[in-house]
Parts: structure tokens; C-alpha cells; sequence
């Protein structure tokens, strides 16, 4: 399997009907066909996301729905990464969006603590410190799900600490 990412007319004809339900859905509606930082693109969808529905989405419905989200990440990213016989492409940003709605879990709806949020969710997606870096080196659409949900996890850990403190 090749690693990296893909142009959009590198694969064969023959796969366009399979592949584009699983398209749409790891680039998150082709947010992640943006030609520059597709990863910090489909962050940014997720949070202008997280920000317009929380004033009327209950806590616990966000949790839900971030866990269906991953759970649909695991098997479209999967299914996408064999199609495209690419390792990990940068194109599948469905887990960027699960990792930056993990960062944003309780968080008020304010700019501030939400652009703190976004900004160490990217941090610690793009450094992968462990246990990121752990859990980016699995296979699959496990490994391309789990290492942005450790991600998430770290950035809503920091910004909780800070929220804390300030406030």
C-alpha cells in the first residue's frame, strides 16, 4: 500500500460508483478535497459545526453523536484507505471532526474556550506526542480513527485545566 495522499483522478474509473458514498463520508461532505491542510479544514468544519448546534443540542446528544461518528469513521475510513490502496490518506478528515468535537465535550459555547480547543486539538494532531503516536501507528480505520481521538482527548484535558484555572 502506497503512503500519502491521492489526486482526485489517480483512481481507476471502475471504483467512482463504489467509492463515492465512501468518499463523501470520510471527507466529511469533500471538505477534505480542499487542496491545502484538508486536516485543519475538516477541524474547522467540526467546530463551526460544535459551535452553531450546541445552544441547542443537549450535552448527551453531542456525546452520542460523536460516538456514531467514530463508529462510521472506523468502517468508512477503512473501506476508503482499500480503495485507494493509500495508507492513512490526508483526504479522510471524518476523523478530525470526532477529535475535535471529543476537544470540545463540555465546553461553553464561547469563542475563546473553543478556539483553545481547536488550536490544541490541531497541536496535538500534527506533534502526535504518546499516546497519539501510539495509536496512529495501527492499521486500518482504527488507526486513521484513534490516534485523532487521543488527540481530542489531550486537547479537552488542556483546555479543561485552563478553563479551570481562569474561571
Amino acid at each position: 500500500m502506497k503512503t500519502g495522499d491521492l489526486s482526485a483522478s489517480s483512481f481507476d474509473e471502475r471504483y467512482l460508483m463504489k467509492f463515492r458514498w465512501f468518499d463523501a463520508l470520510s471527507t466529511v461532505g469533500y471538505v477534505g478535497r480542499l487542496p491545502i491542510a484538508p486536516g485543519t479544514w475538516g477541524s474547522l468544519a467540526a467546530l463551526i459545526v460544535w459551535y452553531l448546534i450546541r445552544p441547542y443540542t443537549p450535552e448527551m446528544y453531542i456525546l452520542i453523536i460523536t460516538g456514531l461518528l467514530f463508529l462510521l469513521g472506523i468502517i468508512v475510513s477503512e473501506k476508503t484507505e482499500r480503495l485507494l490502496e493509500v495508507k492513512d490518506p490526508g483526504m479522510i478528515v471524518i476523523d478530525e471532526w470526532v477529535g475535535q468535537w471529543i476537544a470540545c465535550w463540555f465546553l461553553p459555547r464561547a469563542i475563546f474556550p473553543a478556539l483553545g480547543a481547536f488550536i490544541f486539538f490541531r497541536l496535538f494532531d500534527i506533534w502526535k506526542p504518546w499516546p497519539v503516536r501510539k495509536f496512529d501507528r495501527l492499521s486500518g480505520g482504527w488507526g486513521i480513527m484513534l490516534d485523532d481521538v487521543a488527540a481530542g482527548f489531550l486537547a479537552l484535558l488542556c483546555i479543561q485545566l485552563i478553563l479551570g484555572i481562569v474561571v
